[in-house]
């Protein structure tokens, strides 16, 4: 969930010295972009037994020289554990969104340099959205500036949660190398050797300590005390049993207290974690970490119950599978008698007793050998291999002829896919990200299990909306379907990319959670997926505007239009559209007023008094071949195509009124007047108006995006200066951020600092009651505020990367068109340099 945690999962499976993530030789990252840049770009799926099985590793404890052993984990038993390695980069946040969406429990992995960073912050309360229970592994305490005490108190004022305390790190002689760690639940520490790979390890009882290591010593019962008050205020069975040894903290039971931190860790509402340490990259800490996921954190039958939706009836899959919720679905149908109900809810029974399996397939990955592998987490039941798969949100079936168990890239066939297991499903070609497959007896190929369970849907995976946009490009008109199959196969992969071409410009424009995020995907696109194209810069959309009305102009037009003689004529005026007349509409024989393209379009048949009396009255007939609703729309034709194009500018015009009026008297000419007519003289008399206005000035339009910017109120400052005095922009509200747009609940509870325990760190020059007290205040700099503006979209171009900056990682916004305004000023004046290229 944070940084550094691909190197703490490469040693569970195998005591091996751990591979390194920044030379790329590392397990879980084996896509090439991955072991170039040193990041972890996309979830990867590993299985393990923890301890491991016999047959894979040497079990027991062999004593070594000078009383040293290899580590024995606490628990004999052997746990399978279905284990995810997310990214940690901001970019990349549907990675981990998807990935939480499976998973019954999650480790926080925080650097102990950095400490709690902003990515960090997002991603625990998206967990939280979920009601995922978390454990905090504080890694890479051999770094040089570690602070773990520091980190601690960043997860009660960042995370808004109580750190358990349960290890606390080891320094030589109190400030020396970090040799091992201090366990507060089992009063031991453990050294591990240095220099070693981490296998051997030596274990000291606490009174051992009083003598060699008295800092250490006096720490940890500091720590233990800290830890029982702290469980003792969320859990009333420990408070019983710390009574029962005289309220004598040290003479609480390693048991008991494992056993409360796992009643604290499984309630939702203790907002208490469990805090460990260790420097995966030297194995130190990283089996205690093991022992503590399978005692800590919960199996698939402990796990939240997960949502479904079948029919009009919404619940849990434990009421699906009883019946309660097919029951509440029969009641709720109003079409059904009362005995047709209980008729029904018998039959529903027995269409549950046939549900073989429900799963939900969470990823897609396209490999060039196996083809497309569909990712799913299985919930009730099992998928055997070589199942039929019904798809309820595609309604198609699929057989599953093949079951794999993951282990990175690699993989192993297996039989079967039991309830609480993830695994992979080659070769399925419709399944998409969220989609919910079943397996049914004697399900129909065609028309899949019978209704509802036909509609049973688990709950979907949230896409977040994108917030970086490029252009793609093929090579060459040849290579464009080639270019499109390829990004189909990208966004079944990743929906967090999305799709889009642009009307005006024709570009098909890519769109994704940030520039780190393009810059891969053209990079899949490109080498991995070979397809010929190139990523560019996107068109800013600009409109001219009129600032003045024209003079009325009339054209008559008099030629051969497809080798037939054309003539007919028109007058033709325009104005700019004001804000009141947007909205107003007409339409009979003689009148129409259309609002189109951002454009009023006014069309008139109507023979005014002649003054001279030379022009008889007009009968109200027009020719044969013309129709009054053609005529009316051949003549606003012929004014868009003369507003496609600006006289001052290459742009569309929009907020433009055109009013066009036809007398059928002189400017109707029997059978020769066409539509197409009709259309040139209505396109040579709007251009011409547009002439004659535009010697009056005009302007240029832009487009104005509104912008829901979330971040901490200590940036909401340079957050707003940036929006209005560096972009142009208008900021129209200031609130609370909510947790649709933050991800931040709200509704948790300021931490007192003062009350929290932390070790003190070797090197921070003591942390005195004051500074506690200190950053305690200034812990409301961490509230999350929302801005509201509106912003030119030109200024929005990169927005993302800058707003991190300026934010420290903790700003995030989205943004929806508004509509088009002029530009003024000095922004007015650098853009038609721009467009004069001089």
């Amino acid at each position: 969930m944070s940084h550094s945690p691909t190197s703490t999962i490469q040693n569970p499976a195998d005591h091996s010295p751990c591979p390194d993530v920044d030379d790329g030789s590392t397990v879980t990252d084996f896509l090439p972009a991955e072991r170039a840049r040193g990041v972890t770009i996309q979830s990867a799926a590993i299985t393990f037994h923890w301890p491991p099985l016999p047959e894979n590793s040497g079990a027991g404890e062999k004593t070594q020289k000078g009383g040293a052993a290899l580590l024995s984990p606490s628990t004999p038993e052997h746990h399978m554990i279905n284990l995810i390695d997310t990214p940690g980069h901001a970019d990349f946040t549907f990675e981990v969104v998807r990935s939480l969406r499976i998973l019954d429990g999650a480790v926080c992995i925080l650097d102990g340099v950095a400490g709690v960073e902003a990515q960090t912050e997002k991603v625990w309360y998206q967990a939280a959205k979920y009601n995922i229970p978390k454990i905090i592994y504080i890694n890479k305490l051999d770094r040089d500036g570690a602070a773990f005490g520091k980190t601690v108190q960043e997860i009660a004022s960042r995370l808004y949660t109580w750190p358990a305390v349960c290890q606390i790190p080891w320094f030589v002689g109190g400030k020396g190398r970090f040799c091992g760690i201090a366990d507060t639940i089992s009063l031991r520490a453990y050294r591990w050797k240095e220099g070693g790979d981490g296998k051997v390890v030596e274990k000291i009882y606490i009174d051992d300590l009083q003598e060699s290591e008295p800092a250490l010593f006096a720490e940890m019962e500091k720590a233990r005390f800290a830890l029982v008050e702290l469980l003792c205020t969320y859990d009333d069975v420990l408070v019983e049993k710390f009574f029962q040894v005289d309220a004598k903290h040290r003479d609480v039971s390693a048991e008991d207290i494992l056993a409360s931190l796992r009643r604290s860790v499984l309630n939702p509402y203790a907002n208490v974690v469990p805090v460990f340490g260790g420097a995966s990259f030297r194995n130190i800490g990283v089996q205690p970490l093991l022992d503590a996921i399978v005692q800590l954190l919960p199996n698939p039958e402990e796990a939240p119950n997960p949502e479904v939706s079948v029919g009009r009836a919404e619940g849990t899959l434990t009421r699906l599978l009883d019946g309660r919720l097919l029951a509440q679905n029969v009641q709720n149908d109003p079409s059904r008698t009362k005995s047709g109900k209980a008729m029904q809810g018998k039959r529903s029974m027995a269409v549950i007793s046939n549900l073989q399996a429900c799963a939900l397939a969470f990823k897609v990955v396209h490999d060039p050998r196996r083809g497309a592998l569909v990712y799913v987490r299985v919930y009730s039941g099992s998928i055997q291999r070589g199942a039929s798969l019904y798809n309820t949100n595609l309604q198609v079936t699929e057989p599953a002829q093949r079951l794999l168990r993951m282990y990175a890239q690699d993989s192993v066939d297996i039989e079967s896919l039991a309830a609480g297991q993830i695994g992979v499903i080659p070769g399925l070609k419709y399944a998409r990200t969220g989609d919910t497959l079943i397996s049914y007896i004697g399900a129909s190929p065609k028309t899949g299990p019978p209704q509802p369970l036909n509609s049973l849907q688990l709950r979907p995976i949230d896409i977040p909306p994108a917030v970086f946009f490029a252009s793609v490009e093929s090579h060459s008109l040849g290579e464009q379907k080639q270019v499109k199959n390829a990004l189909d196969l990208l966004i079944r992969e990743d929906p967090s990319l999305q799709l889009s071409v642009d009307e005006e410009s024709g570009q098909t424009l890519l769109s994704g959670m940030g520039e780190f995020h393009l810059e891969i995907a053209a990079d899949r696109l490109t080498k991995d997926l070979k397809a010929k194209a190139a990523m560019g810069k996107i068109e800013i959309a600009y409109r001219e505007a009129l600032l003045f009305p024209s003079e009325p102009q009339t054209i008559i037009v008099d030629r051969e239009i497809a080798g037939k003689r054309a003539k007919a004529g028109c007058t033709v005026r325009v104005e700019p559209l004001a804000e009141e007349e947007r909205d107003d509409s007409l339409l009979d024989d003689y009148d129409a007023t259309i609002l189109e393209g951002g454009n009023r379009f006014t069309t008139s048949i109507s023979a005014p008094q002649d003054p001279s009396g030379t022009l008889p009255p007009w009968n109200h007939k027009l020719p044969s071949q013309l129709a009054s609703e053609s005529l009316h729309v051949s003549l606003r034709n012929g004014a868009l195509a003369a507003l496609v194009r600006g006289v001052t500018y290459p742009f569309p015009y929009h907020n433009v009124h055109v009013t066009i009026t036809i007398d059928p008297r002189t400017q109707i000419f029997n059978t020769d007047s066409t539509q197409s007519a009709l259309s040139t003289a209505a396109r040579e008399a709007s251009k011409a108006a547009l002439r004659n206005a535009a010697q009056r000035g005009t302007a240029i339009l832009e487009h104005v995006m509104n912008v829901t910017v979330s971040t901490d109120e200590a940036s909401l400052g340079a957050v707003v200066k940036d929006l209005c005095s560096e972009r142009g922009g208008h900021v129209t509200s200031l609130d609370d951020a909510d947790e649709t747009t933050s991800g931040v609940r709200e509704d948790l509870p300021v931490i007192d600092l003062r009350k929290v325990y932390a070790p003190r760190d070797p090197f921070d020059g003591g942390t005195t009651f004051a500074d506690q007290e200190q950053a305690a205040m200034n812990n409301s700099g961490s509230r999350q505020r929302t801005i509201k503006a509106r912003v030119p979209l030109r200024e929005m171009m990169g927005y993302l990367k800058h707003l991190r900056s300026i934010t420290g990682g903790r700003g995030s916004f989205v943004m929806s068109a508004d509509r088009f305004e002029r530009v003024s000023g000095q922004r007015e004046r650098v853009l038609q340099k721009e467009l004069r290229g001089y």
